[in-house]
């Protein structure tokens, strides 16, 4: 038999030797393409401002949505208030309610943002910092690496609560373990909840984070601080259907395309929008709207544009282990010595063999009996 196939191969003109030079670099590239797309799934899975749908149902039933805004806008609390309440009658009106085994549960959460800068000071030095003012569940959807303390909620009443990075508090206290100290903004004196780790690197600094940052409340950044307007919202929100929660959003607070963008965090690293930005790729960074991202979706349309890349060098990487597999597969198959209907006799006689020694095996039983 494998003198058989050996004589195919040189028939082909394929010896062992070259039959080796074309298989060993097929293995390289599928090696290489594995490698590739675990390093990609790491880092989509590293973005954990991306992952609130994961966390939010385990089951895929959800969609986080963000919405960004111009200064042009014109956002308010006011406004997103009233699209929470119209947002409750319309999971009414289409029968989407609370399972009536888990009643503490919520159909949705969501949040809301606005950068700015703001002054904070200790009994010791004076700052002013790049600030965040946030509302509703900010830290559900950005929980932030706490060195101490806790999050706060932009829901509590009483907003004398903030949470700085570890810049701040060295800078202010001269220490990282200050959570409970208060700092002062404008003479009023406000509680360190908590003291978060800032994240380094290249492509964080470029997005954004790359200097002394602090989060207060909307209110605290609007009233004492420099702020433009709320810049962000973003929800998870039941998603029955494709599209529900998204075309929601957009219907309600995205119908001005030149003054906010509506995204579906939940499948934009899927690997149909990754295909979808290759063919956008070059246009994509072209912005003809005043928005200016946060951070976090800066980082994310800077992975989405990698991975984007990785996804392409992936299949370049497929196809000659493929070709060759087709290939060597037709060499195969013409040099064969054998057809279809010699396996299916060859299966069917042992088929017949076993079902013979079957009962024979059971004769055997009952005489012994």
């Amino acid at each position: 038999m494998d003198a058989g196939r050996d004589g195919i191969v040189k028939k082909r003109g394929l010896d062992r030797k070259k039959l080796i030079w074309l298989v060993v670099p097929a293995v390289i590239c599928m090696v290489l393409a594995i490698v590739l797309s675990a390093v990609m799934h790491h880092m989509i899975n590293s973005l954990t401002e991306q992952q609130m749908a994961a966390r939010w149902s385990k089951d895929g039933g959800s969609a986080h949505v963000s919405c960004f805004f111009s200064q042009n806008a014109g956002m308010t609390e006011e406004s997103l208030e009233e699209f929470e309440h119209t947002l409750d009658s319309y999971l009414t009106e289409n029968s989407i309610e609370v399972p009536a085994e888990h009643p503490g549960a919520r159909l949705w959460a969501d949040a809301y943002s606005a950068d700015g800068k703001i002054s904070l000071s200790s009994d010791k030095v004076s700052i002013e910092a790049d600030a965040v003012g946030i509302g509703g569940d900010f830290f559900l959807f950005h929980p932030q690496k706490l060195l101490y303390g806790n999050y706060f909620s932009g829901n509590d009443i009483n907003q004398d609560y903030c949470v700085i990075d570890q810049d701040a508090a060295w800078q202010l206290f001269g220490s990282n373990n200050v959570a409970g100290m208060t700092v002062y903004i404008s003479d009023i004196p406000y509680i360190v909840q908590g003291v978060v780790e800032r994240p380094k690197g290249r492509l964080v600094e470029a997005a954004g984070l790359d200097s002394t940052r602090v989060y207060v409340s909307y209110s605290t950044l609007e009233q004492y601080g420099t702020v433009h307007g709320i810049d962000q919202y973003e929800i998870i929100i039941a998603n029955p259907v494709r599209n529900f929660g998204y075309n929601y959003v957009k219907e309600k607070l995205g119908k001005d395309e030149r003054e906010t963008e509506v995204i579906e965090n939940s499948s934009r690293f899927s690997l149909l929008n990754r295909l979808r930005l290759l063919l956008k790729f070059g246009t994509r960074s072209m912005n003809g709207r005043a928005i200016i991202y946060p951070y976090w979706e800066n980082l994310a349309r800077g992975y989405e544009d990698l991975t984007g890349v990785m996804t392409l060098l992936i299949f370049l990487l497929w196809i000659y282990p493929v070709v060759l597999a087709v290939a060597l597969f037709v060499i195969f198959w013409r040099g064969k010595g054998w057809t279809m209907h010699d396996v299916w006799v060859k299966i069917k006689d042992k088929l017949e063999r076993y079902s013979e020694r079957r009962y024979a095996q059971k004769q055997a039983r009952r005489r012994k009996r």
